[in-house]
């Protein structure tokens, strides 16, 4: 094996290949791999004891026979200041003896480096570092949406049944509550999707900040008020939330942007103090949250709107601040920031007042008039069938479910239905090739493609319409009477 080269110089463009025993002895690494992890028998001298025992592990797993994948390693190289990110992938190889038994004789890991070489500019590292997070963000993606639609189908099941005068009002409140803290992550995930793909949000509506920044006061109330309290710490709250006018934006995003600045100013105070909200109209429409925290240095000021730049060290992600910079642009809004070591932050918000702006009325609608469907519902995702299945037979449709294209395609050749519902990532089958195969056999039966997945593309000649997760059953249900 060779010496470690010049640092850097082998995996800028390269892949990392190496290949063990199913004990976890080195056999064979190509230059790249040396250059990172070392050439010595133990392939994981270079790892924090934690992230050692983590990679044996992956090695047992794969001598198991299982395909390990998408791990991540943080290497701490001399070097640099933060360790490189490495992403790992464990493929057991298999070898078939006389008798027909497959047995594992070694593994093969292959992987790449998820940051930047020392000799990139600036500009290519933060550019990169924004790549990495997207790629990572992405991945995630389709899970957390697939999350929150059983938060939100379950919810809305227990609002149904909430109007029992049994039930007690509060249980109301707090499903609601609930209820908003789900939309609003699925809008967060939104907005993530945008800001990686570079869209602009384009849909706004006149909104009143003195009431939007009440609802982040009740959703933020544990973090600021109860949580403070049983560890003894005293956190007062000051509110002058004066009439303004409205402002054109997203109540969601908004609402992202002052929860995250109550809980900075939270954090900032970890032996009480004072939180004060504020609203004002001043060259524009004026938010303003303080506290008489911490404080932030000039050079950490300057720097705290920068992606991936955090002072929190392991707890902090560096995107919270830069995703609400990117909001309040978005809103033709300027921040500035004030803040004095010892002595606290102050945050003003200022956004253009909206002209002869017309709110958009609230979603919730009458219920109307509805036709009853047969329907065939395809998701590999167990949650969302269930509670799917159990909303769309609320509302008087006759629903059965299947977990995988093969399976529809079984219960389609002895069953009709009058419109299908289909995800898109699925094993053995994704939803758009079901959707194809269902097309050749119904021409005319509705297709709906109801996913999670960040590229949905556009509906094609065989989806008659796209829904993303999580879903509201207001909407699935006005699109299901539209198309039958």
């Amino acid at each position: 094996m060779l010496n470690s080269p010049e640092p850097f110089a082998p995996f800028e463009p390269e892949l990392l290949v190496a290949t063990c025993s199913p004990r976890g002895d080195l056999i064979a690494a190509n230059e790249a791999w040396q250059a990172l992890l070392g050439a010595t028998a133990d392939a994981w001298a270079h790892l924090s004891p934690e992230d050692q025992a983590l990679a044996r592990q992956c090695v047992e797993e794969a001598a198991a026979g299982h395909l390990v994948t998408n791990q991540i390693f943080p290497v701490q190289m001399a070097e640099r200041d933060e360790p490189l990110p490495v992403l790992l992938h464990f493929l057991p190889v298999h070898l078939i003896d006389e008798e027909g038994r497959s047995h594992v004789r070694a593994i093969t890991i292959s992987g790449e480096v998820l940051a930047e070489p020392t000799s990139w500019t600036i500009s290519q590292t933060q550019r990169h570092r924004l790549e990495t997070l997207g790629r990572m963000t992405m991945g995630i993606a389709h899970d957390f949406n697939n999350l929150l639609s059983g938060i939100l189908g379950y919810t809305e099941l227990l609002k149904t049944f909430a109007v029992s005068p049994t039930v007690i009002a509060t249980y109301t409140e707090h499903l609601t509550t609930i209820e908003k803290a789900a939309l609003d992550g699925a809008a967060l995930v939104k907005k993530i999707q945008q800001y990686i793909r570079q869209e602009k949000q384009t849909l706004f509506e006149a909104l009143d900040l003195p009431s939007l920044l009440q609802d982040c006061i009740l959703f933020t109330r544990p973090y600021w008020y109860n949580e403070p309290r049983r560890q003894g710490i005293d956190i007062q709250l000051k509110l002058d939330l004066n009439e303004v006018p409205s402002v054109m934006g997203s109540a969601s995003e908004l609402r992202e942007v002052f929860v995250n600045l109550i809980l900075n100013a939270v954090q900032a105070m970890p032996e009480g103090g004072q939180l004060a909200l504020s609203t004002s109209c001043h060259d524009g429409v004026q938010v303003r949250v303080a506290d008489t925290g911490l404080g932030m240095s000039e050079t950490v000021r300057k720097r705290i709107f920068e992606p991936l730049f955090t002072t929190k060290g392991e707890h902090g992600t560096g995107m919270g601040l830069a995703v609400s910079y990117g909001i309040i642009q978005e809103h033709e809004g300027t921040v500035d920031v004030t803040s004095k070591l010892g002595e606290g932050t102050v945050f003003t918000l200022t956004f253009p007042p909206a002209h002869d702006a017309v709110p958009v009325p609230d979603e919730e609608t009458a219920d109307l008039p509805s036709a009853s469907a047969r329907i065939l519902l395809v998701d590999d995702e167990k949650m969302v069938r269930a509670v799917l299945t159990k909303l769309l037979t609320l509302r008087g449709h006759e629903v059965e479910a299947a977990a995988s294209g093969p399976e529809a395609l079984t219960i389609t050749d002895s069953n009709g239905f009058d419109l299908v519902i289909v995800d898109q990532a699925m094993p053995e089958m994704n939803g758009r090739e079901l959707a194809h195969i269902l097309r050749g056999r119904f021409p005319t039966m509705p297709i709906i493609l109801l996913t999670g997945d960040t590229e949905v593309g556009e509906p094609g000649d065989d989806i008659d319409i796209i829904l993303s997760k999580p879903f509201q059953i207001n909407e699935v249900e006005a699109t299901i009477q539209k198309l039958i």
